[in-house]
């Protein structure tokens, strides 16, 4: 045996480490299943926090499992995919990152199950596919219909997506989320265009979180170049540039001669003159703020000030994008072709001392399709976690929007899909069959889940659910907040679809690429480019 295995790792370096068959397929399990309980406590109104430390004695405390996932130091490969998962979850949808992460970590530990009772990965892989396909199909066919305009059951989802992240908040920022998103929605050849790139998401702390508020306009963490100019311009006309208000340095290195005080005179009347033509530009257009992508010379503050103009510079190009689509504005990058058409519009441009920094405010603008949620909290720790929650119900309410299809929540349709996937795993039979099951199974793990931090008995709350299923009651899920079971359509507590159909497609795929391993081989690191270390869980060759 020792002489067959000595024969398998010829062809690997001295020192090299190699696990295979099961051995690899266990460590592999073990670990998705470690990081899917990491974040599985969090998960609902009543989830509990994490308080992560770094290295540098920073500290995040969350129980938003994408910013866990990503302060967690993870090193072993099959970790880094379930981060991954919660990474993807975040990207396309900005919700349900927790959930995508559990039902992976639970599909895989279905799957050692059957590995132990000598089902082939093959098999188990197929009956997967097989499982996610109809699963996708069950969730739409018990999807509602939600629209653009349909303002509560959008306040709803973003209420029940910030449950548990700022629950003494969440009614006034869930609001704040579903004007923002509704500001920016374009309807564009009777689709609904979203990009929540143009909500802009400020935090200070100070005051409180119902001090938050939405700007329409943009929120911009600047202060005015000059103290000589005003801080407040009314009916505010901005003029928007991507060019600096600046001489321009040679690009190759340049000598000029001056052989008398004269010369030097006239060159420096000369760079005034240049300067004066670049403000006279900006003043025959009739604007009276300039915000700037680059920056703006001493002098010509300067002349701007004198011309009553405010001015902002070194302005981040996202937040130039923003104010385009805030005040109308046309982003000018040639002084020689700005005119009037490129100002854009405000009822006002302020700047405001919050936090004991100054801010400047771009508001009032009419029917703006870019606009900024400021949050205020107490302190730090408050507004980080205040912020997480606007964002994932940010990505909440514009995929509800984008689809049109919203689910009951408190894991009401995980036990229906549930349900259905084990009545059509009988029809597909033999060892998909099983697969099947303990894909079905899996998904219960987010009732049992919510059932626990309730403090209730998970047994007893699936079986109640499952019954009420049975009479075709397919909103009832676990109502935390009163420890028992409700119809979740009735207490408002909804989410998208399309965050489900996500988590059932990133868990299911990772978890079906991580059953296709079944040899892990890392290098001695005496080579370049080489591993120094196994993985941890990694131990010596077999």
């Amino acid at each position: 045996m020792a002489e067959m295995q000595n024969q398998q790792n010829a062809f690997l370096e001295e020192g090299a480490k190699r696990i295979r068959g099961k051995d690899a397929q266990r460590i592999n399990i073990l670990v998705a299943r470690a990081v899917a309980n990491a974040v599985r406590s969090t998960l609902g109104p009543k989830g509990m926090d994490k308080m992560i430390v770094d290295e540098m004695g920073d500290v995040t405390i969350s129980n938003d499992g994408a910013t866990i996932l990503k302060e967690i130091s993870i090193e072993h490969p099959v970790g880094k995919m379930m981060v991954d998962i919660a990474k993807t979850q975040d990207s396309e949808i900005g919700d349900g990152t927790t959930t995508a992460v559990v039902v992976a970590g639970e599909l895989l530990a279905e799957a050692e199950k059957l590995l132990d009772n000598g089902i082939h990965p093959s098999s188990i892989i197929n009956g997967y596919r097989l499982a996610t396909t109809k699963a996708l199909e069950f969730y739409n066919a018990i999807s509602y219909k939600i629209g653009p305009k349909d303002s509560k059951k959008l306040y709803n989802i973003a209420v029940t997506s910030m449950t548990g992240k700022a629950a003494e908040s969440s009614s006034k920022l869930a609001q704040l989320v579903v004007d923002a998103v509704s500001q920016i929605a374009i309807e564009d050849d009777k689709k609904i265009v979203l990009d929540n790139d143009y909500i802009k998401v400020e935090k200070k702390e100070g005051a409180s979180l119902d001090h938050s508020e939405l700007i329409r306009g943009i929120v911009i963490d600047k202060e005015i170049v000059s103290n000589n100019m005003p801080k407040k311009i009314s009916n505010a006309k901005i003029l928007l540039l991507d060019v600096a208000l600046e001489i321009k340095s040679p690009e190759t290195d340049t000598k000029i001669q001056i052989t008398s005080p004269d010369q030097l005179q006239q060159f420096l009347d000369q760079e005034e003159r240049m300067i004066q033509d670049m403000v006279d530009k900006i003043i025959a257009t009739g604007a009276n703020v300039v915000i700037c992508q680059k920056g703006i010379d001493d002098l010509a503050q300067h002349f701007l000030a004198e011309s009553g103009i405010m001015a902002i510079r070194r302005v981040k190009k996202s937040d130039i994008d923003k104010l385009a689509k805030a005040t109308g504005a046309k982003v000018a990058s040639r002084l020689k072709e700005i005119n009037k058409n490129y100002l854009g519009n405000a009822e006002t441009v302020r700047e405001t001392k919050i936090s004991g920094e100054e801010m400047i405010f771009v508001e009032g603008c009419k029917d703006p399709k870019a606009v900024t949620i400021l949050i205020r909290g107490g302190t730090q720790h408050v507004v980080d976690e205040a912020e997480r929650a606007v964002v994932d119900a940010l990505g909440s309410v514009s995929s509800a929007i984008k689809s049109g299809k919203y689910v009951a929540g408190g894991g009401a349709c995980e036990i229906e899909v549930a349900m259905r996937l084990r009545d059509y795993a009988k029809d597909v039979g033999g060892r998909e069959q099983l697969a099947i099951e303990g894909f079905a199974t899996a998904l219960e793990i987010i009732p049992r889940t919510l059932a626990e931090s309730a403090g209730l008995n998970p047994l007893d709350i699936l079986v109640a659910l499952k019954n009420k299923h049975k009479k075709n009651e397919i909103a009832y899920g676990v109502d935390v907040l009163n420890a028992t079971i409700s119809d979740m359509e009735k207490l408002n507590v909804i989410e998208p679809t399309e965050i489900k159909i996500q988590a059932i497609n990133s868990g299911s795929e990772v978890s079906q690429m991580i059953l296709r391993i079944d040899d892990i081989i890392a290098g001695s690191g005496r080579s370049k480019g080489g591993m120094h270390n196994m993985p941890p869980g990694m131990g010596d060759a077999d």
